[in-house]
């Protein structure tokens, strides 16, 4: 294979979908208690991960809960990488597609 050959860019394993949520992200403590929420907002989620944005000064955990305001569970994040105010996490487990479809579905009630 030669180095200036030009290869078309990979498409996404799981589509992304834009909802704009409020949410915390909930610190980890010992014995998996939590200790601290920092309030962040949910721009974009797929069935594996989610991307997010805080505020640039505060410091995010490796390891933490995510919980989407307007939704009862909190799902674990595992902190893949940071650009300033915006923060992509992976999530420790596939979230189910009708999680998926219920935080989609929030939005669309709040428009409307």
């Amino acid at each position: 294979m030669h180095s200036d050959t030009q290869h078309p860019a990979p498409e996404r394993a799981l589509e992304e979908f834009v909802v704009d949520r409020p949410g915390n992200i909930i610190s980890i403590g010992h014995h998996l208690t939590t200790t601290l929420q920092v309030r962040c907002v949910v721009r974009t989620i797929s069935l594996s991960g989610a991307v997010l944005e805080v505020n640039k000064g505060l410091d995010i955990p490796q390891n933490f809960f995510l919980e989407i305001l307007g939704i009862h569970d909190e799902i674990g994040c595992t902190l893949l990488k940071r650009n300033g105010t915006v923060v992509t996490v992976c999530f420790n487990m596939l979230i189910s597609p009708d999680f998926l479809h219920h935080v989609q579905r929030l939005n669309f009630e709040e428009s409307t």
